[in-house]
């Protein structure tokens, strides 16, 4: 038995195969057998397991695929008769990926022999195939395999490709896993055996790898499988061989196995470094201006190159060489031949083709010009040269990002700096050269710009000014100086204006080579008187039983008050009064605005704490006159919680409690006892006010009758 090594969630080897063994005058007979009507059976445990070994190419290197063998052997003695034994094992299911036959998923095995009554007279040996096919054979490449057999009787071995059996069925219900409807028939079920469904036209029992120019076969005489497999996959094959003495068949044992058709790649490759590729193993290298090359041999697998030589054809002559990375020199400008050759006359070898072409030289240069101190445009001349015909294209990269395919450029730096210019020529064969050169750019700005380029707002005023001069950075000096006094020598600096009032900005640049330029901007800054806004109120901790807050207005410089209580409700007084709806932190804003327009804005958190005010009476009269005959708490209780009150006698015993701040004590234990005698009694309470704070009271209260 075989199975992939690597499967996930496939069938294991049975730990004991269950063999059924039928007697009857052939297959058609045997139809009439049940599974409970075997002649015999045997129960063989697993003899032994291993991986089969992975075919050898001598110049394929196949992928990795694993197949393990399970073998099983067990020996029965049976009467000789006048009818056939059908030996059998039984098993569910194929590789679901399998291509040449219907649902191989639900498609199971039938492992057979059938001893004939002749093969029994005789005590005849059946045939043994000598070997187990090729786990995997390559695609494209020839397949030479011999799949003969050995009989020790010396008895005519004829061989065929032939359909395989179906077996066991893809059901695995306990109730039925073990039946012929299951799928591990024990003991295998009696024939006749169906053959499994092939995917036709494409693929037969007789061309079970289909069709093509060398189609897979099998020689009847020999065992010998030939031809060229096409397409990639997994094919189930099965092989009989038929066992004849004197004309008289005596046995056919079926063989059933599948074959892995795989992509191998080939172990040696002729393989060059090269500028371009024409065709498979045809390389060009091409070299501009210089008559000696060194090839780069990219060959592989270098374990398996035996040999190796180069070959190269110069002037009718063949310099052959055998060093692995050669230098050649050829005498000059011209198109030369060469080759690769690698384990020469051998099965494994390979050739690469080489064509060298050795063009003229070819130089790149250019020249520039511009104004050192003040920043303009720069031009580029091309002093590039080659020997062939002429250029083709020009490719310049002028140190900040910029590009230009023009021959003669003309490029504008936003940016100083010691610069790398770069241009790459091209001519018509192709060749490629390229030149760097520093450019030092330091000049100043032909104009001064910042941003803003105006500006009229309330003091204080802080301003980001933009310095948008180009090319500038961080190693020119730079000199603001704002008209109130104030300075910076940052780029782009913040500056802010207390006073108001109008100013001038001068900006001063000097470039690290010493050139200089300066703009003044006339009145470019203008500040407006702001108000400062300010506010006090009272009462300073208002609550819900003082909800009412006056404002007085603080403020100087305002001719117009705004005010924004934090509740959708707005004043324009200049100090204004207002009760606020319910308890909580409510945002105030005082917006003021001056004569100038500016304004300014002040805020204050006014908090109406939740407040909770509860008393204790220290008598009460519990004599059912209508008054004064409950003792309970007296106050405002709106928002607390956890409320609870204890009443204790002087002996300390509880004589009543509650947790509702509206229920009191009537006088009796717990309300509902006894008359408690005149006297003082202790009382505790305790509740949340409704911030979360604790309070706890403790009061006397005399009972009098």
């Amino acid at each position: 038995m075989y199975r992939d090594c690597f499967c996930v969630e496939c069938a294991q080897f049975d730990p004991r195969a269950e063999i059924g063994v039928y007697r009857c005058g052939n297959e058609v007979d045997c139809g009439n057998l049940n599974q409970a009507q075997t002649f015999a059976r045997a129960s063989v445990s697993l003899t032994r397991q291993g991986s089969v070994d992975a075919p050898d190419y001598p110049c394929l290197i196949p992928p990795d695929v694993c197949v393990e063998e399970g073998v099983y052997i067990w020996e029965m003695e049976l009467p000789k008769t006048t009818e056939s034994y059908f030996v059998a094992y039984q098993r569910c299911c194929r590789n679901v990926t399998i291509n040449n036959i219907f649902s191989p998923q639900a498609t199971g095995a039938t492992y057979m022999v059938e001893i004939t009554p002749l093969a029994q007279q005789l005590e005849n040996n059946s045939p043994v195939f000598d070997e187990f096919p090729p786990i995997v054979i390559c695609a494209g490449a020839e397949l030479d395999f011999d799949h003969s057999a050995t009989d020790e009787d010396g008895d005519q071995l004829v061989y065929e490709f032939c359909s395989p059996l179906d077996g066991g069925e893809n059901n695995l219900d306990q109730q039925f896993l073990t039946t012929c409807d299951g799928a591990a028939p024990a003991p295998a079920c009696a024939p006749p055996y169906q053959q499994v469904s092939f995917r036709a036209p494409d693929f037969t029992p007789f061309m079970p790898l289909g069709e093509g120019v060398n189609p897979v076969r099998i020689d009847p005489r020999l065992g010998i499988i030939t031809g060229v497999p096409e397409i990639l996959g997994q094919f189930v094959v099965g092989v009989c061989v038929s066992e004849y003495r004197n004309g008289e068949l005596l046995s056919k044992v079926y063989r059933d196995f599948q074959f892995n058709v795989a992509s191998c790649d080939p172990q040696v490759v002729a393989d060059v470094r090269e500028d371009f590729q024409i065709a498979d193993q045809e390389f060009v290298i091409n070299s501009c201006g210089v008559n000696t090359v060194t090839f780069e041999n990219q060959s592989y697998l270098e374990q398996f190159i035996d040999h190796f030589e180069w070959r190269f054809d110069i002037n009718g002559n063949t310099q052959i060489i055998n060093e692995w990375d050669p230098t050649v020199t050829f005498p000059g400008v011209g198109t030369y031949t060469g080759e690769l050759r690698l384990n020469e006359g051998t099965d494994c070898g390979d050739t690469a083709f080489i064509k060298v072409n050795v063009f003229p030289d070819i130089t790149a240069d250019f020249s520039y010009e511009y104004d050192t101190c003040v920043a303009g445009p720069v031009n580029f001349m091309d002093l590039s040269a080659t020997g062939s015909c002429c250029l083709t294209s020009w490719n310049w990269q002028f140190g900040e990002g910029g590009v230009s395919n023009r021959q003669n450029p003309t490029y504008n730096y936003r940016i100083p700096g010691n610069l790398p210019v770069t241009l790459t020529v091209r001519d018509t064969n192709q060749c490629v050269e390229s030149v760097t050169k520093n450019l030092p750019y330091f000049p100043v700005p032909g104009l001064i710009v910042i941003a803003p380029s105006a500006f009229d707002g309330c003091a204080p005023a802080e301003i980001f000014f933009d310095n948008l001069s180009f090319p500038i950075d961080t190693t020119y000096d730079i000199d603001w100086s704002f008209g109130d006094g104030g300075s910076s020598s940052a780029i782009s600096p913040f500056y802010t204006y207390e006073d108001p009032g109008t100013y001038t900005v001068d900006v001063t640049i000097t470039s690290p080579i010493g050139c200089e330029t300066d703009t003044t901007f006339g009145e470019l800054i203008t500040v407006q008187p702001s108000p400062e806004a300010g506010f006090s109120f009272t009462p300073e901790e208002p609550s819900n039983i003082q909800p009412t807050v006056y404002f007085q207005d603080e403020s100087s410089g305002a001719i117009a008050w705004r005010w924004d209580f934090g509740t959708n409700f707005n004043s324009n007084l200049p100090s204004p009064n207002y009760t606020f709806p319910d308890t909580g932190r409510y945002v105030v804003s005082q917006i003021v605005t001056h004569q100038s327009g500016c304004q300014d804005t002040a805020t204050a958190i006014i908090d109406i704490f939740p407040e909770v005010r509860y008393f204790l009476p220290n008598a009460f009269t519990p004599n059912n006159d209508a008054r004064n005959d409950v003792y309970m708490g007296e106050g405002l209780m709106e928002g607390a919680t956890n409320f609870k009150m204890t009443i204790w006698n002087r002996w300390g015993e509880l004589v009543f409690e509650t947790e509702d701040p509206e229920e009191g004590w009537n006088g009796r234990k717990l309300n509902n006892g006894q008359d408690s005698p005149n006297g003082v009694y202790v009382v505790m309470v305790s509740y949340n006010e409704p911030r979360g704070d604790l309070i706890e009271l403790k009061g006397y209260a005399t009972l009098i009758r």
